[in-house]
């Protein structure tokens, strides 16, 4: 199985499946030197662990990675960062059912068409469990970049059809980090609370928009012409379970503008030249411009729901399906600390392409 290995020159590799030991990772060409904040990295994972919102799944796992290569006393040594997450509250039984019917808008049946084999225990390798990993891996590389003057705040900007008026130049990440839904608005905040009560109670569930506006990262970062910056942002955006869009900038909003709406005149500010304004989010021929980047990720809603579904097995025979098992309404607020950890992986990875981050932390 291929395609477990995202990165340039600082590269991670993740294993593990859903219902197995433990999920892990290998995070390679992370600078030395570096001194490991332990509380912030577990402050990241239980922003993404389940188990602590009315409206995610129940499970209820710690998080906590156990590093076995890559740091020593406190500081990471430059070999490879290998850990491991235990996966301790498992229940397999749950999806006994997915073994003969395969789930609506799940994995299952496209791994069976690839492998000839599914894992139904919560979908394996395919399970958003795996996300467990990048943050943990993102974390790191957010440590890195703090260090550089780079700060990556994504927030819930949609769920359902309850939108955030926001900019994201307005966002507040200490706003976003007391929110339960990780909103910058808690007017909106209530509004989606009461949308996902609603659907909650209806057994069904609904997506969203992840929005992440990254800061400080120095002009001319970016490797044209295939590993443009956003064509690099993409691809993380776009591995994470259940994204459907990504844009960036004005994004599709750009298609049904006139060029001199969408284009940013460039005036002298401080001494400087800046663009008067930010339709292109940052990026411009693929390269960073040095001014805030924005992007946004469009999430699907949870494929597996409570309420009663047609589906058909292996058998082809048809019956109604209502899935058990523990599972979120919107997978949006969780998919939050999970787009800043990929965001972070890319822009780490660029900025040591670059030589903008050396690699030895002194």
């Amino acid at each position: 199985m291929a395609g477990n290995t995202f990165g340039h020159l600082l590269c991670l590799t993740s294993f593990g499946e859903s219902h197995g030991p433990a999920v892990g990772g290998v995070l390679d060409g992370f600078p030395s030197g570096l001194t490991i904040d332990a509380e912030a990295l577990r402050a990241a994972m239980e922003r993404r662990r389940p188990g602590l919102g009315e409206f995610q799944t129940a499970r209820n796992e710690a998080d906590l990675p156990e590093f076995v290569s890559g740091i020593f006393q406190g500081k990471t040594t430059g070999a490879p960062l290998a850990f491991l997450i235990r996966n301790s509250d498992q229940r397999p039984a749950d999806y006994k059912k997915m073994e003969e019917f395969y789930r609506p808008s799940h994995a299952g049946f496209a791994w069976d068409a690839k492998f000839g084999f599914h894992d139904h225990r919560g979908g394996g390798r395919s399970s958003a469990r795996e996300t467990a990993v990048r943050v943990a891996a993102g974390a790191l590389a957010m440590q890195l970049l703090e260090k550089f003057g780079v700060s990556i705040t994504a927030y819930t900007g949609q769920i359902g059809n309850v939108v955030t008026r926001l900019r994201p130049a307005e966002v507040n990440p200490a706003v976003v980090m007391e929110s339960a839904l990780r909103c910058p608005d808690p007017h909106t905040e209530t509004k989606m609370k009461a949308l996902l009560t609603s659907l909650k109670a209806e057994g069904d569930s609904t997506g969203g928009v992840v929005g992440c506006v990254v800061r400080g990262v120095p002009a001319g970062i970016g490797e044209p012409v295939f590993d443009r910056l956003q064509a690099d942002l993409a691809k993380a955006m776009m591995s994470i379970n259940a994204a459907k869009g990504f844009e960036y900038g004005d994004g599709f909003a750009a298609a049904s503008k006139k060029g001199s709406e969408h284009n940013d005149p460039y005036e002298e500010q401080e001494g400087r030249l800046r663009p008067a304004s930010n339709h292109a989010g940052g990026i411009l021929g693929g390269i960073s411009t040095g001014e805030d980047i924005f992007f946004q990720v469009a999430f699907k809603p949870v494929s597996s729901i409570s309420r009663p579904q047609f589906t058909a097995g292996k058998s082809g025979q048809v019956q109604h399906l209502s899935i058990e098992g523990r599972h979120d309404v919107c997978i949006v607020p969780r998919a939050v600390p999970v787009v800043e950890a990929m965001a972070a992986l890319v822009i780490a990875d660029h900025m040591l392409i670059s030589g903008k981050i050396p690699r030895n932390i002194l």
